[in-house]
């Protein structure tokens, strides 16, 4: 009960301050928004697909992993603003759970995607992009799981690093082959079969394979449950190493 009313306590002040400064919000769905309206449309005779909603059922699941991705991957640069404001220091003398610390952040992280995702979906409805709602609220946990992952994970770098000049390189060079390496932007269908078999290693091509499942109404496709299996895996272990890095610096 004490870690829950805990949590809460930090997610209601990180909220309180989210919505105090809410241009981050869309800041952050911005470059979504440019690939959904200037690069999408062009995808209708790259990938061969029958209508231009069909191309759309593939791009828009992709396009909001990557939303996800990238949306808690660079949340350690406000922990590190914090850290050198003495936030976190001053947590010290407070008898918050240390864990509570990092979920409530997360959690607030989790909410800010979500709300970003469905202003991408809504906006895809206007390109004819149809998709059942119990299969987009699945497509949704899978998204917040990454997201929840992600940031988790961003906290105990940042929480090790303390830097932003060590943090911006450290996060991009992870990105940038997992944007790669997981069919985001394009399926990886046709690529040559050893750059299919890393990517096979790479867990988030299989979230972006459950999303697109989900996506085109094929509830029962297996790679939705390994996706969501394996994204709440990664996020389990993601909290859990993060939040021994929130106990080791606030004692």
């Amino acid at each position: 009960m004490k870690l829950a009313r805990d949590t809460w306590l930090i997610f209601q002040r990180q909220i309180q301050l989210l919505l105090r400064n809410p241009v981050w919000v869309f800041v952050g769905v911005f470059q979504p928004v440019m690939y959904l309206l200037l690069f999408a449309p062009l995808l209708k005779p790259a990938l061969n697909a029958p209508t231009q909603a069909a191309a759309y059922k593939i791009f828009v699941p992709g396009l909001l992993v990557l939303l996800a991705i990238f949306g808690g991957l660079f949340q350690g640069f406000g922990l590190i603003a914090e850290l050198r404001a003495g936030v976190i220091e001053r947590s010290r003398v407070t008898p918050v759970s240390r864990l509570a610390l990092l979920l409530g952040r997360s959690l607030r992280d989790v909410v800010s995607l979500l709300v970003q995702a469905v202003i991408i979906t809504l906006l895809a409805l206007l390109f004819d992009l149809r998709v059942f709602i119990g299969d987009l609220l699945l497509a949704y946990l899978m998204l917040a799981l990454i997201a929840l992952m992600t940031s988790a994970v961003s906290y105990g770098v940042a929480l090790k690093v303390k830097s932003e000049d060590a943090l911006a390189p450290l996060m991009n060079t992870v990105a940038q082959p997992v944007l790669l390496l997981s069919g985001i932007l394009l399926p990886l269908t046709f690529a040559p079969g050893w750059l299919q078999g890393i990517a096979d290693w790479n867990p988030f091509s299989w979230a972006v394979d459950g999303t697109r499942a989900l996506f085109a109404g094929d509830l029962g496709d297996d790679k939705v449950w390994q996706g969501l299996t394996i994204t709440a895996v990664l996020a389990v272990a993601g909290v859990f190493w993060a939040a021994r890095q929130f106990a080791r610096s606030v004692r």
